[in-house]
């Protein structure tokens, strides 16, 4: 499919691609000359669902302030140990 290029040097993207993308509005686009063509990428913007609902049944609770430093620790000599 061909497009024109608008006045203020906008393209249209055809509908086919944005589906098969997943391509929506507030989407960013990087631009990168090659050569003699543009190549464009698209990256979706921030989520705004929390993952708390999905984590929820693997959280075992809370650390306080004063007990973090030793918790990260513990957390990192564990995953040592995995390894």
């Amino acid at each position: 499919m061909a497009y024109s290029v608008g006045p203020k040097g906008q393209v249209v993207i055809a509908k086919e691609i944005r589906e098969r993308l997943g391509i929506g509005p507030g989407w960013r686009v990087v631009q990168r000359l090659v050569g003699d063509h543009v190549e464009l990428y698209f990256l979706p913007p921030p989520h705004k669902a929390s993952l708390k609902g999905l984590l929820r049944d693997r959280i075992r609770g809370t650390v306080s302030e004063e007990a973090w430093p030793q918790a990260r620790e513990r957390a990192w000599r564990a995953s040592w140990e995995e390894a």
